[in-house]
């Protein structure tokens, strides 16, 4: 086995006094000190949100007030880590919505989980579930990070529905009815 010795060259005068290093270090505390502060006061002040940032999955439910989520269970099984669990229910019959076939009875998205992929959103036919621009989500216990429907409907609140596919159904339902 043969050894190679590498050869360093020696040292300058100023390299051996560390003044050019002690210097810039200098300098850098003197910028510093003049420039202003780059932290944010978070929360009170938050950085800007990027364009096409895919949030927290959450509910939503139409200018009416009413579910929109059918229990269809594609966003459950679209969803790669497994992240939302549903559990379908009925409508009553006497409800306003009676001619929706079912409604989530339980709606649970486990945040640890979630990945943030956004393909609940992209596979949901009723456009029910929404990413919101909420970053900060945070809880002391696993139980906490687990959104049930309640919490989903809450974050998600209620958007415009471009479609009012509730109300023309239920128009054209009173038609048929009207007309038997």
């Amino acid at each position: 086995m043969s050894f190679k010795t590498v050869e360093r060259k020696p040292l300058t005068f100023a390299e051996r006094t560390y003044v050019p290093q002690i210097v810039n270090g200098l300098m850098t505390t003197f910028k510093k000190m003049v420039k202003p502060n780059e932290t944010l006061e978070y929360p009170e002040a938050r950085p800007p949100i990027p364009e096409g940032y895919r949030g927290v999955p959450t509910l939503v439910k139409d200018p009416n007030g009413r579910e929109k989520c059918v229990s269809c269970q594609l966003c459950e099984f679209v969803c790669p880590p497994k992240a939302i669990r549903i559990k379908p229910g009925e409508i009553d019959p006497t409800s306003d919505s009676a001619h929706v076939e079912k409604a989530p009875e339980a709606f649970d998205i486990d945040m640890l989980r979630c990945i943030y992929c956004g393909l609940c959103q992209e596979v949901c036919p009723e456009e029910a579930i929404w990413l919101q621009n909420v970053f900060s989500l945070s809880g002391y216990t696993r139980e906490e990070m687990v959104n049930d429907k309640d919490k989903l409907y809450e974050l998600g609140g209620t958007l415009p529905d471009k479609h009012f596919k509730w109300d023309q159904k239920k128009a054209a339902e009173d038609r048929g009815n009207a007309a038997h």
